[in-house]
């Protein structure tokens, strides 16, 4: 009780800016894990290090002259060569899926500290006209952070629908499925698989390129903890919104949407934790414990529904 009387609730108010925006940015590289973990079926922690690699890509190439949008473009394309280098590494030699990505990831690390010259690498916005900075959450440019991210999100999400109604992206979904089904169908699944992590890895690669702008610096750790985050902006959309999907015409556009809330409810989550002063050095600890809580509600809710029907039955 002290300690929340020396708390000041317009400093939490002040922050909620800065945690939706992050929510924003990182809710792309949910989507991608989404393709993989729900869709594929595939465990790929390479998302660790792709989210660094898009980042370090999209900062060397602004310091040395290059247009910001066109640097989310090109940290996209090397987000898809690192699912490449996965799929590959599982398809053609034979490697199990997450031992696959654990060997892209720890390269990546390597990779990415050559790419900057360094652990990390600073962009200013006062040099350059970046795309989403935090320094841009004020009064007079919050409108166009928002907006700028918002219309990443919903131009990502009509992509992804799209793409998923086409032949090849119900054959990625057939792949995930069943895969024995699948190839008993004609599909090529070592094929999608390769697609589908090259298309994941590419949207954390964006992802971590706009973060990078948006912090305004690339850090070879930035990626760290990656897929725990995206997990559990997939599960926290899964628990609060899977009712609200069900049954609806655009079921599947209602799903990514539920994966950017999640990842912009696990923001708040976290800014109300760092307000209650709670130890920095311990958020890796209370981010785990969202996860865990948020992934043992669906299990407990199940189990608590099947107490009910045998009371009353």
């Amino acid at each position: 009780m002290a300690i929340l009387m020396f708390l000041d609730p317009m400093a939490l108010v002040r922050s909620m800016p800065g945690a939706v925006a992050q929510g924003l940015i990182w809710g792309i590289m949910a989507l991608g894990v989404y393709i993989t973990y729900r869709l594929l079926d595939f465990a790929d922690l390479t998302v660790d290090g792709s989210l660094a690699t898009g980042g370090a890509v999209a900062v060397m190439l602004i310091r040395n002259g290059v247009n910001p949008w066109v640097s989310l473009l090109v940290a996209f394309l090397a987000g898809m060569l690192a699912g490449f280098v996965t799929g590959l590494l599982h398809t053609a030699l034979g490697i199990p899926g997450i031992l696959a990505s654990i060997l892209t990831q720890i390269s990546l690390y390597s990779i990415n500290l050559n790419i900057m010259g360094r652990s990390n690498q600073a962009v200013s916005v006062d040099k350059y006209n970046l795309v989403v900075s935090l320094r841009y959450i004020s009064e007079s440019a919050k409108v166009r952070i928002f907006a700028t991210c918002i219309l990443f999100c919903l131009a990502i999400i009509l992509l992804l629908y799209w793409y998923f109604g086409t032949e090849q992206g119900q054959a990625i979904r057939a792949t995930g499925c069943n895969p024995q089904m699948a190839r008993a169908q004609g599909i090529s699944t070592n094929f999608h698989i390769v697609i589908a992590l090259m298309l994941s890895n590419g949207l954390v690669g964006l992802s971590g390129a706009l973060y990078a702008q948006f912090q305004g610096a690339a850090d070879v750790n930035i990626g760290r903890g990656a897929i725990v985050i995206g997990l559990a902006s997939v599960i926290i959309g899964e628990v609060l919104f899977s009712k609200l999907c069900e049954g609806k015409r655009f079921a599947f556009a209602y799903t990514l949407l539920s994966v950017i809330a999640g990842a912009i409810i696990y923001y708040i989550v976290i800014n109300v934790v760092l307000w209650l002063k709670l130890p920095s050095d311990d958020l890796k600890l209370f981010s785990a414990i969202v996860v865990a809580l948020f992934l043992a509600l669906p299990y407990l809710k199940g189990k608590y529904m099947k107490k009910e029907k045998k009371s009353n039955g």
